[in-house]
């Protein structure tokens, strides 16, 4: 399945994953299954829930952030490349 999203939506999605440290799915899949009313209010917690809330699982104390590549390497070089001979397989 596809879903495409306004530019709003889709901001305001990704600002509510950072903020929950739930993933854009979880949340979708969520919102999809009260609209249809396929959970109640009472909802079982999902293992994710449960253990946040048994203090086994902390929330990340910076949120998500877009991480930005810092080394490029050269064009025609890879990774592999870097490796010495006898760390190749």
């Amino acid at each position: 399945m596809n879903l495409r999203l306004t530019p709003e939506v889709a901001a305001a999605l990704q600002a509510e994953a950072e903020r929950t440290g739930k993933s854009q799915q979880e949340i979708i899949r969520d919102a999809v299954a009260r609209h249809l009313h396929l959970v109640g209010r009472e909802a079982p917690l999902s293992d994710r829930e449960q253990a946040r809330a048994e203090g086994l699982v902390r929330p990340a104390r910076v949120p998500y952030r877009k991480v930005t590549p810092r080394l490029r390497l050269p064009k025609g070089v890879n990774s592999l490349d870097l490796l010495d001979r006898e760390d190749r397989f």
